[in-house]
């Protein structure tokens, strides 16, 4: 498969049918076709014209590479753009976990900070070595 992950810039819907088909490189037919498979879902205006996002447009020039340059069928490519779908959600979601990590991390140390100036003293985080014994453990294994 020659496609590759696409990073869309914009999720706008500005385009009328004809002029994302022609973006496209597509009949105005195809994307009401892919539109019934569930292959993309341009949004409506309040009276029921599609309008189609630059992320729109590029989905549709996938599913043409994948059909017509690797010979994927429809269904095959159903599911190649829910993998793809998914992969982005947990992306983003992998996205947000770090943004919280870090955030932890800056209070963490605010707070070290304030510790520290309250105090007047120095704080030494000890973390202890991975092939240290347990404190305990000798006196564990002595009484059995």
């Amino acid at each position: 498969m020659s496609a590759s992950p696409l990073r869309y810039t914009s999720v706008k819907a500005v385009y009328i049918i004809s002029v994302a088909a022609e973006l496209a490189g597509v009949h105005p037919q195809t994307l009401r076709t892919y539109e019934r498979k569930g292959l993309i879902k341009p949004a409506r205006t309040a009276g029921g014209t599609r309008r189609y996002s630059a992320k729109d447009v590029d989905r549709v020039r996938l599913i043409q590479e994948l059909t017509q340059g690797d010979g994927v069928n429809l269904a095959g490519v159903l599911r190649i753009l829910a993998m793809q779908d998914e992969i982005e959600r947990l992306n983003d979601q992998l996205e947000k976990a770090h943004r919280q990590v870090e955030d932890v991390r800056a209070e963490a140390r605010e707070m070290v900070s304030d510790a520290m100036r309250r105090t007047g003293t120095e704080i030494v985080l000890y973390r202890p070595s991975a092939i240290e014994p347990h404190p305990y453990a000798s006196r564990r294994r002595a009484r059995s």
